[in-house]
């Protein structure tokens, strides 16, 4: 490893405050955090989301319901949204490029000791620590890009950062199934555990230090507490909160059961195609970059309602019979979902007045606050109405986001 922790957070503590040093497009420096971030959002998401295609073995191994089973997943989102909040403080004693490379690294090693839980109820203690300890990256990551990145070119940034996530989530889902069904499940899981681990070596080695972050010794509530009920009365941000909640919450109900309907008759699907179902991640990779780049030039909200539009409408095909139809519906919605989410997401560092870590920490928090409470209710649905009850249930948060990605475009309107 050429850089050491000390030596990580001297260079980060080194800027001057009132002084901007941007990295600008076109810069080593600019490809060389680029290329970390995208691997820091590969690692985090297929770490975090490997077990999705395993639900179903799972619910049979050790004879859970569907419900229970989303736990493992639901659980690591659930522990990880509070550790967020937390990360955001600690980053600003610890440093942003040394707590990110903790936790990736953390949560490699916490995958692979998944692998050989001899329990349910120990797997899932597990799968809590994990998402415990990547809480570390994702408002770091985002706090990094709005500190470091030329705001003229953050738009761009933040969806290939949100590419990354959306390749892992892919990677994670669709390498989990394909090595699950030729090893069975616990091999899966230590390969996966291993990828990530050489992910995180790699965005350790390629990240530049921070320039214009500025550390804050010791720890002072006060502090913190300001920041963000600063956040919360700012009109506009509390809106791209409850629009990160309400679209997480439905694309990960639609991912969390369809496996369980296409496992089923008429359907029979193996888990090498349950996974592969999921290279659908890779039309989500090109929305979240193409998402930022056309939002830099036409205007954010437009594309961020634009992209709902389309996850609603993805969501409404999967009621079709047809198979292709149902993967073509998936397809839709993970477009919709990546593009919506990476807009959002930059608006966020755009809207926020100041610790642009603590305004992430809140949209991350509601982002897989989202995700936990969400994804399971889902199965609630599921088990009572069926895959209609799911889809309905999905819209309806979709049109809520929607109708807050509205008003919230009104606010900034108003403002400017």
């Amino acid at each position: 490893m050429p850089t050491s922790v000390h030596a990580m957070k001297t260079a980060e503590t080194a800027a001057i405050p009132g002084q901007k040093q941007y990295l600008t497009r076109g810069t080593g420096a600019y490809r060389r955090a680029s290329l970390a971030l995208f691997l820091s959002g590969f690692s985090t998401f297929s770490l975090l989301y490997c077990v999705q295609p395993l639900l179903p073995i799972f619910s049979q191994q050790f004879s859970v319901s569907p419900a229970e089973s989303s736990l493992s997943l639901s659980l690591s989102t659930g522990f990880l949204a509070v550790a967020i909040v937390c990360a955001a403080a600690v980053s600003e004693g610890l440093g942003r490029r040394s707590l990110m490379s903790i936790s990736l690294v953390g949560a490699a090693l916490l995958t692979i000791t998944t692998a050989f839980a001899p329990n349910w109820h120990l797997l899932l203690v597990i799968r809590a620590l994990q998402g415990l300890i990547l809480g570390g990256v994702p408002a770091v990551a985002m706090a990094y890009l709005a500190e470091e990145i030329d705001p003229r070119g953050l738009g761009a940034t933040m969806g290939f950062y949100v590419g990354g996530t959306a390749f892992g989530g892919m990677s994670g889902r669709v390498l989990t199934g394909i090595f699950a069904e030729y090893l069975t499940w616990r091999p899966a899981l230590f390969l996966i555990g291993a990828i990530g681990l050489a992910a995180a070596i790699g965005f350790i080695a390629l990240l530049p230090p921070s320039r214009n972050f500025v550390r804050r010794p010791g720890f002072d509530p006060r502090f913190h507490l300001r920041a963000w009920l600063g956040h919360l009365k700012n009109p506009a941000l509390p809106l791209l909160f409850a629009i990160a909640f309400l679209a997480m919450g439905s694309f990960v109900t639609i991912y969390n059961y369809a496996g369980f309907r296409l496992v089923e008759p008429p359907y029979d699907l193996n888990q090498t195609e349950l996974g592969l179902i999921f290279t659908v991640y890779l039309f989500g990779i090109g929305a979240s970059s193409i998402g930022g780049l056309i939002g830099d030039r036409i205007g954010h909200f437009s594309v961020l309602l634009f992209g709902l539009a389309l996850a609603a409408a993805g969501s409404a095909l999967t009621l079709a019979a047809s198979l292709p139809v149902i993967i073509l519906g998936i397809t839709v919605l993970t477009t919709g979902f990546f593009m919506s989410h990476s807009i959002a997401s930059g608006l966020v560092g755009k809207l926020a007045h100041g610790t642009k870590g603590h305004a992430s920490s809140l949209y991350m928090l509601a982002y897989y606050v989202g995700s936990s409470l969400m994804g399971s209710a889902g199965g609630w649905f599921f088990a009572v109405e069926g895959w209609a009850a799911v889809v309905i249930f999905t819209l309806a948060m979709l049109a809520l986001a929607f109708a807050s990605a509205c008003f919230a475009q009104h606010l900034a309107r108003r403002k400017a």
